[in-house]
């Protein structure tokens, strides 16, 4: 008779199940935008339908269309300066920057609109010096040692192409530039605080054809850092600066792709017609 104490020890028949590891999360690249979807309305007005458009990181997408077609209001929903217009309001989809939808309440609206600049068609300079322009937004966002503020001021200044016309002036006012000047200003500013995204709602409108083409100029050479997202009624600039283009109608996309296609073979009649003078 075997004892207890003689009996093998009994083997186990269960293995550990293996340990998984979870997939690799694609990465999604710095200034990209998705816009999924998107119905906007003005109260009872709806001015966007139902807009799909994917936004190309470190290039320029100019949005061409008729006045009143909507791509100033679609610019606008990109750093939500629309909600500062009561009953204004996103009724369906979404914005995605960088995969993270910005019209979710969590999301800090200070944050995205340093994230995400701005340059308005009309130049808009405070009523300050040339540096304290440009050092305006880092001094918001907290930024005191005077170091770091020189050199972000000049940093932002060469990037805007302004450096060089206005380094022994740094304290004159603002309001003391050329209209071509003021708007690089602006340009300078919103680069101060190191957006991933750079809007510009018709930058160069108000300006005659020699500063137009410095700004140009500026933003071709802007695209290698920044996405940029120009609104333009002026079809030879978007020829000339954007490597994408998205025509809008009526509130509607009707139509995107590489400018080069967009302008020399359009998929779409109403596209052809717009660039080729039929109505606009």
């Amino acid at each position: 008779m075997v004892s207890l104490l003689e009996m093998p020890e009994p083997t186990s028949t269960t293995t550990a199940s293996p340990t998984t590891t979870p997939a690799p999360q694609p990465e999604i690249e710095r200034g990209l935008i998705e816009i999924e979807q998107l119905d906007f309305a003005y109260g009872n007005h709806h001015v966007l339908h139902d807009v799909n458009l994917k936004i190309q990181p470190r290039a320029v997408t100019a949005f061409i269309g008729p006045s009143g077609c909507g791509k100033t209001t679609l610019l606008r929903c990109l750093n939500r300066m629309n909600d500062l217009i009561d009953g204004a309001r996103i009724t369906r989809g979404s914005i995605r920057i960088e995969g993270v939808d910005i019209n979710e309440p969590s999301v800090d609206v200070v944050d995205l609109r340093r994230r995400v600049g701005m340059v308005f068609q009309k130049s808009n300079p405070f009523p300050k010096s040339i540096y304290d322009n440009v050092a305006y937004g880092l001094r918001i966002a907290g930024v005191t040692k005077r170091t770091l503020i020189d050199e972000a001021v000049e940093k932002s200044l060469r990037s805007a192409a302004l450096w060089d016309e206005v380094k022994d002036r740094l304290h004159v006012s603002g309001y003391g530039l050329s209209g071509g000047q003021q708007q690089r200003l602006c340009i300078a500013r919103a680069l101060a605080v190191e957006p991933e995204i750079v809007l510009m709602d018709e930058p160069c409108s108000a300006l005659d054809p020699i500063a137009t083409a410095k700004v140009e100029e500026l933003i071709r050479q802007l695209k290698t850092q920044y996405t940029i997202v120009i609104v333009t009624h002026n079809m030879q600039q978007a020829g000339r600066c954007s490597d994408r283009t998205a025509f809008f109608y009526l509130g509607r996309l009707i139509e995107v792709d590489d400018t080069a296609k967009i302008f020399s073979n359009p998929g779409q009649r109403q596209t052809e017609e717009y660039i080729t003078g039929r109505f606009g």
